[in-house]
């Protein structure tokens, strides 16, 4: 199977790839969040529809997320002492068993998007606070933009493809 590579392809991925490269530079230069959080937002602003409206359910499920995995990390931080190692076993069933009947809402029922929140937390090594919460969803809303920019500019560029001439390179 052949795929045919065209000058718009590659302008796309090249201007995609400067979005990420920007935002990322933004998340650790300029405003010190984790840039893993950030890439977890542009993750999850592909999960499901890429418009406005459904970017920002995809956020507000990271963000739901991200409270689901703040509260599971205070939870493990007080049952570890009795529990030991055995505290995953129910703060994992707990996160699940919430994540899993989000779903059930109408319309912030993004389960990609509440587990990347969940998971966003627990990689940021970061602790149980308010201060947390902050940092990671503006990360992730950072990641969220990028990613809408990220789309606008795929869709200009395809839409380019009919508007000028196309140099195209078949690949094997």
């Amino acid at each position: 199977m052949s795929h045919s590579v065209t000058i718009n392809h590659c302008k796309a991925i090249l201007g995609e790839s400067l979005l990420a490269c920007l935002a990322a530079t933004i998340c650790a230069l300029v405003i010190d969040v984790p840039v893993s959080a950030m890439f977890i937002g542009w993750i999850a602003f592909f999960t499901r529809g890429i418009t406005v409206r459904d970017g920002a359910i995809n956020l507000v499920c990271v963000l739901i997320g991200l409270v689901i995995g703040i509260a599971a990390g205070s939870a493990s931080a007080m049952l570890a002492p009795y529990l030991g190692a055995f505290t995953i076993t129910p703060v994992a069933l707990s996160v699940t068993l919430v994540v899993l009947s989000l779903r059930l809402l109408p319309v912030i029922n993004n389960l990609l998007g509440l587990f990347l929140g969940v998971v966003c937390y627990f990689a940021s090594h970061l602790p149980a606070t308010l201060d947390t919460f902050v940092e990671l969803s503006i990360a992730s809303a950072l990641g969220v933009i990028a990613g809408l920019l990220a789309s606008l500019v795929q869709k200009r560029w395809s839409e380019a493809k009919s508007q000028t001439a196309d140099v195209s390179i078949t690949l094997p």
